[in-house]
């Protein structure tokens, strides 16, 4: 198991430095700015400027995860247009293959991450983000987060539709995926909940779900999962995230890890630091190490301590590089060397 610095939305020598400072060697990208994407795909030569970029700072980079919404969502609500989209969500695999970076993340969420509250007052007063599900009738209070028009007023989906339509997603990618030697990794439904939001299902809300979805997979080796723990954590805390892993950590089939934490479970929780969560820290990387798990670990969502950025909103690199940010990996690296797990270079 190894560190990486994750969910970098824009990339520049601030954020660089900061990994270095922090003693990483490699980091992972969401959606990243540096990238255009103009043509409704990444092209070769921007991953390949990108990857160079880190590569010169001395860090590799893991993966990236979640193309642009306006990408591929045709693809996620079964809208006209889907076929030309896939046809260029294959060609981004592709891409990244050239371009030497291995791992592309995904979800399958047409209604998004959803919170009802960004400023919550979590530990000392940090501010973190919160679900109640007696409040949904008020709305997302993510909606304008990386979101376009075409994803909003949308109509509803049920289940069935939806698995339906990650189906066609999966018929079409894994082969191309497979081929090119790219791992796609699903992240869960954030939060878990059973029933719909804003009227579009849910439906990797559950372990059942998730292994729905490897059954779906047909075991590709190209499927897998980023295996988000505040998203598993959220339904039941470790009786959730160790049937989670038991059941895919054997199979091969974590790819790489969000580790954050959350405190109670659905139908509110509120995120919070690591090591005061639902969740014993110590006890998950054991666990992942017991069932194999050898492959990346990113810092995720974390609360805004004095001095950080306080909303969701911010992703400039300046906001990126936090106080609470170095509490979280600087956590996980005293775990990881106290159990004897972490690599040479952490």
């Amino acid at each position: 198991m190894r560190l990486a610095m994750g969910h970098i939305d824009e990339l520049d020598d601030t954020v660089l430095a900061f990994a270095r400072q922090l003693g990483l060697s490699s980091v992972q990208f969401h959606t990243p700015s540096n990238l255009s994407g103009e043509h409704g795909y990444w092209e070769v030569d921007e991953l390949v400027a990108l990857r160079r970029r880190c590569e010169d700072a001395g860090l590799r980079v893991e993966g990236i995860e979640n193309v642009p919404l306006w990408h591929w969502d045709k693809v996620l609500f079964g809208r006209p247009g889907r076929e030309a989209q896939l046809a260029n969500y294959c060609r981004t695999i592709r891409n990244l293959a050239a371009a030497g970076i291995t791992v592309l993340g995904h979800h399958f969420l047409p209604g998004y991450v959803w919170r009802t509250d960004l400023r919550a007052a979590g530990r000392g007063g940090a501010l973190v983000t919160a679900f109640d599900a007696d409040r949904v009738d008020e709305g997302n209070a993510l909606a304008a987060y990386k979101l376009t028009p075409s994803a909003t007023g949308a109509e509803p989906i049920a289940a069935e539709q939806l698995w339906d339509h990650y189906r066609v997603f999966l018929e079409t990618v894994l082969p191309v995926a497979e081929e090119a030697g790219v791992r796609l990794a699903l992240h869960p439904d954030d939060p878990p909940v059973d029933r719909p939001l804003g009227g579009i299902a849910r439906i990797l809300s559950s372990p059942e779900g998730l292994e729905r979805a490897h059954e779906l997979s047909g075991g590709s080796p190209a499927w897998g999962l980023n295996l988000c723990l505040g998203s598993v954590s959220e339904l039941a805390g470790h009786e959730s995230v160790d049937r989670v892993i038991d059941y895919f950590g054997p199979r091969g089939k974590i790819f790489y890890v969000h580790f954050r934490d959350v405190r109670g479970t659905v139908p509110r929780f509120e995120e919070c630091f690591l090591g005061e969560g639902n969740l014993d820290p110590a006890a998950v990387l054991r666990r992942l190490a017991a069932v194999g798990f050898d492959g990346f670990i990113i810092d995720d969502h974390v609360p805004a301590m004095v001095g950080d950025a306080d909303t969701w909103g911010d992703t400039s690199p300046a906001a990126y590089c936090s106080r609470g940010r170095a509490h979280a990996i600087g956590y996980l690296q005293g775990v990881l060397n106290a159990l004897g797990t972490a690599p040479a270079e952490v």
